[in-house]
């Protein structure tokens, strides 16, 4: 129904805002990432939006997105089976876009479930599972090395961790236990030192 929504920041809460555009105030449920990118009260603000609306449940909200990368993800998230709006609004406050198709690329649906709010692990699960063709274009490559480590924790210890979060990035399971062998540390400083070592070849 409506693309953006532009006007008058009237006022934020933690879980909306309300422009003032032409004389009326559009209430927008929003990210805490979206509501941050807002100024203060009296300043110009510009959401992209998304109109929810069901007759049978008596339900006409509207949701405000800083940029069309979250608005994009915001539908996927919703069009999962069982999955609605405050859930999905509720991932994007806690999860930043590159964090969530790292979970789904590499089937983290724990990370997910643990960062979400009223979100279980089935949900979660489910949200990976139906979503997985949809990221099979993501190059992990992209993604920095401190969000790989943040996501991804694949063994027991920190090092078994770092080896982990090395294949994520793309180095072979023998090239990333070769360049932490003897490196100690946090999962992060190990990983840090090993990138150094593999990129010096």
């Amino acid at each position: 129904m409506f693309y953006y929504i532009s006007g008058t920041l009237a006022l934020k809460t933690e879980s909306f805002a309300v422009i003032d555009a032409c004389g009326i105030g559009y209430k927008l449920y929003a990210s805490t990432k979206t509501l941050e990118t807002l100024g203060d009260v009296g300043s110009d603000a510009k959401l992209f939006t998304f109109t929810n609306f069901k007759a049978s449940a008596d339900i006409f909200d509207l949701y405000g997105f800083a940029t069309l990368e979250e608005l994009d993800l915001f539908e996927m998230i919703i069009g999962v089976s069982r999955v609605g709006a405050k859930t999905a609004i509720a991932l994007l406050s806690n999860i930043s876009p590159s964090k969530f198709a790292l979970c789904v690329v590499t089937n983290d649906f724990k990370y997910i479930a643990s960062k979400t709010p009223g979100l279980g692990a089935k949900g979660a699960e489910r949200i990976v599972l139906e979503l997985k063709d949809k990221f099979k274009g993501v190059d992990i490559g992209d993604i920095s090395t401190d969000e790989v480590v943040d996501v991804y924790h694949g063994g027991d210890t920190e090092s078994e961790e770092a080896v982990s979060a090395l294949v994520v990035l793309g180095y072979s399971a023998q090239e990333a236990k070769r360049a932490v062998s003897g490196v100690k540390g946090s999962v992060e400083e190990i990983v840090k030192e090993a990138l150094k070592k593999l990129m010096k070849g």
